[in-house]
């Protein structure tokens, strides 16, 4: 991983256009492709960022931006559309990498571990005909939840979260993206399931493709009274 401190000012250019002012901030180079843009505050969501696969290109200054104070120019286009994400370092504040190794994944809390066995072994909770592949079925960048067979024998790649947010759907997306490239998987679709899904998460999800399913926890654990329920 590269992580610059720069003065830049940053364009997203491509379906949305985004522009950032000259100010400092943070770069994060990752060896996934991916590029994100960081400040001081704003939590720990970028400002902006290029997801993989991606390129980065770092090219000299133009003489008329030369003129303005920039120094060189980042561009970083996906792979997948026309969107570029330019950014031009007007200053050098600081340079380093590191190689951090194979991650281990992360452990999941209880509840996530939870839902995770209660749906491996309940997994027509999905839909009548599923059948279940296995539990953290391992790639190259984590383990997949689940991985599963629907009715009609498509691949179906599960994410699980107590709450689903963006985050959980960018997951699964670099998931699909990889298992994708599996002939013998492919084509695989993909399914978020949570006990609770944030808004912004279904539309992003939606826009990719990805199903959203809100699971009942203590429905799956069979502690649901349902006669004891107004509705």
């Amino acid at each position: 991983m590269r992580l610059v401190i720069a003065r830049c000012s940053v364009d997203y250019v491509g379906r949305l256009k985004a522009h950032l002012p000259l100010a400092t901030r943070l770069l994060l180079v990752k060896a996934d492709g991916s590029v994100l843009v960081h400040s001081d505050g704003g939590s720990y969501k970028p400002l902006n960022w290029m997801s993989p696969p991606a390129t980065l290109r770092v090219t000299a200054a133009e003489d008329t931006e030369v003129e303005e104070g920039v120094v060189e120019q980042w561009t970083v286009q996906s792979a997948k559309t026309d969107d570029r994400l330019i950014i031009n370092i007007y200053e050098h504040l600081h340079d380093t990498s590191h190689e951090l190794g194979v991650d281990p994944g992360l452990i999941k809390d209880g509840v996530e571990a939870d839902l995770q066995r209660l749906l491996a072994e309940q997994i027509e909770t999905l839909g009548a005909g599923y059948s279940l592949i296995r539990r953290e079925y391992f790639t190259a960048i984590g383990p997949v939840d689940i991985l599963a067979r629907d009715a009609s024998g498509a691949t179906v790649a599960i994410e699980l979260k107590r709450r689903g947010d963006i985050d959980g759907v960018e997951q699964l997306t670099r998931y699909l993206e990889l298992l994708n490239r599996d002939p013998l998987l492919a084509p695989v679709r993909g399914i978020f399931a949570a006990q609770q899904i944030k808004p912004q998460a279904k539309v992003l999800a939606n826009d990719r493709g990805i199903d959203c399913v809100t699971l009942d926890y203590d429905a799956m654990r069979g502690v649901d009274d349902s006669e004891s329920r107004l509705f």
